[in-house]
């Protein structure tokens, strides 16, 4: 795995766009912290849906630094999350501006994955993660789903090998307003 991930480190600490598996389904991804790296991933996709994008970080004690504030109900909903968990949340910074919708947040998720949480950790940074599907297409639950468009359009795809057992499905997503106002986006 050590190898697998190095690989994948160096495309992406160039500016480069990975496929890569996650706890849910298939993703593309890049440093979350390079904006022509994220514009990539836009044009890979074909889109501009900013909101359609999240970042995935290594431990939940990592969620704060792109955050100037995380309403102390996050921390809750984290700790007790039994299923994939996406938050939406106030104030994001330190990733790339063309991240970043509008009003001012930022999706963010704790893989419960071996690979992705280790890939996160030795990238030091936050990772996007998007579903490796062209915009408005089907969510690849497989790898042998994903749009061949995607894969040649990517720098590096990871090796199926390291998929391990994903739920083949979305995370849930819950919006955090600043006084901790909780709506429930997807279940």
């Amino acid at each position: 795995m050590q190898e697998a991930i190095e690989r994948a480190v160096e495309v992406l600490r160039s500016g480069g766009v990975i496929v890569y598996p996650t706890d849910t389904v298939w993703g593309v991804g890049c440093d979350a912290t390079n904006p022509e790296a994220v514009a990539r991933v836009y044009a890979l996709k074909r889109s501009e849906n900013k909101k359609g994008m999240i970042v995935l970080v290594d431990s939940i004690g990592n969620v704060a630094r792109y955050f100037r504030r995380v309403p102390p109900v996050a921390w809750d909903l984290l700790e007790c999350a039994d299923k994939p968990l996406t938050l939406i949340l106030p104030g994001a910074v330190g990733v790339a501006s063309n991240l970043i919708p509008e009003e001012g947040t930022l999706a963010v998720r704790v893989p419960d994955h071996a690979f992705c949480r280790k890939l996160v950790q030795r990238l030091g940074r936050p990772l996007v993660s998007t579903s490796a599907n062209l915009s408005g297409g089907a969510t690849p639950k497989r790898f042998e789903e994903i749009d061949p468009a995607i894969l040649a359009g990517a720098d590096h795809v990871v090796d199926p090998r390291w998929e391990g057992h994903p739920t083949r499905q979305a995370s849930s997503i819950i919006l955090l307003g600043e006084g901790g106002e909780v709506k429930i986006i997807r279940e």
